[in-house]
């Protein structure tokens, strides 16, 4: 049997630990640091954190001791990207080396680099990134979803497949993995947006100029930094841009919501650090710094100043992007 380590308990972790634990085939572990998560998951089989009315499989297991890396032969990061680098810098010497790592977070990692890029210096792994529309309500309830394995080397596909054998997680495969990564990111910036749009107006044609706007956006930047257009048509892409844009139960369009009913102001702005409220502050930056156009992105240039600009008339969104000569 293989043991198989998620870092932290997580939501997602909690849910596809739950997924491969009913599996039978592997040992499963949640590597946490929360004392009352550990006892609930090995005595009382719940995490009341995440799923109060959820009764998880006997076979998954929870442990505070990283040794348990020591002894992995898969480790899930599922953690917060903002946590992922400073996590396995401070705990690389714990991790079995031939480890498969697999990222599930989706985020930069240090400053304005994607995960892969942050970790390669100090983390020799076999890796794969796994990104794709999982919401973990779904996951834990047994509901189909699609996600996308991304590894520069195609035999670690295998393993993914052989893991994931026989539940509900299906999987798509690409050697594209910054292209996933950038996926990933950007598609909690344009959820952002599409809410935005959706507190302001019930219609379906406006949200269709928004999403298709939108999809182009991700395009270009994905692509400008080193993705494959081809990648977005994969579950990473247009899959889970049109689950976290267009369903209530995402974070990040819930912040657009917000923001267009005029409930955001700047102690929300410093208190909320959803992954696409990060990213928004880094994309506008690294598009000024490789001297791109910002009006060639009106979404990202006006969502920028909603989340920066204390007195932007949040009323002038739409207008603001609608008048562009790119719209």
């Amino acid at each position: 049997m293989r043991k198989i380590v998620f870092i932290g308990s997580g939501a997602i972790a909690t849910a596809i630990g739950d997924v491969l634990a009913a599996r039978n085939k592997d040992e499963i572990f949640l590597l946490s640091i929360e004392d009352e998560v550990i006892e609930m998951v090995n005595t009382m089989h719940v995490n009341t954190s995440y799923f109060p009315k959820c009764r998880l499989n006997e076979n998954l297991r929870a442990t505070g001791d990283k040794s348990v890396l020591h002894e992995a032969d898969v480790i899930f990061l599922a953690i917060p990207s903002t946590a992922v680098v400073g996590y396995l810098k401070e705990n690389k010497d714990y991790i079995n080396p031939k480890a498969l790592m697999i990222n599930l977070a989706k985020g930069f990692g240090n400053g304005d680099d994607i995960i892969p890029e942050s970790i390669k210096s100090f983390i020799f792994n076999p890796f794969v990134t796994l990104k794709g529309p999982s919401f973990a309500r779904e996951i834990i309830n047994r509901q189909d979803t699609g996600l996308t394995a991304a590894s520069k080397d195609e035999e670690l596909y295998r393993i993914i497949t052989d893991i994931f054998e026989g539940t509900v997680i299906r999987t798509d495969f690409t050697t594209d993995v910054t292209g996933v990564e950038y996926a990933s990111i950007l598609k909690n910036i344009y959820a952002i947006v599409i809410g935005i749009v959706d507190a302001n107006f019930d219609s379906a044609n406006l949200r269709s100029i928004f999403i298709t706007m939108a999809l182009n956006e991700m395009r270009q930047l994905m692509t400008f930094f080193g993705g494959e257009e081809r990648t977005m048509y994969k579950y990473c892409g247009f899959g889970d841009f049109s689950l976290t844009a267009l369903n209530d139960m995402s974070r990040n369009r819930t912040l657009g919501l917000l923001i267009g009913k005029g409930f955001f102001n700047a102690s929300i702005g410093q208190d909320v650090v959803l992954e696409g409220r990060i990213a928004v502050d880094v994309f506008y930056n690294k598009i000024l710094d490789n001297q791109l156009d910002i009006e060639c992105f009106p979404l990202m240039r006006e969502l920028y100043h909603v989340l920066n600009d204390e007195n932007y008339p949040t009323r002038n969104f739409i207008k603001n992007i609608l008048r562009n000569r790119w719209a």
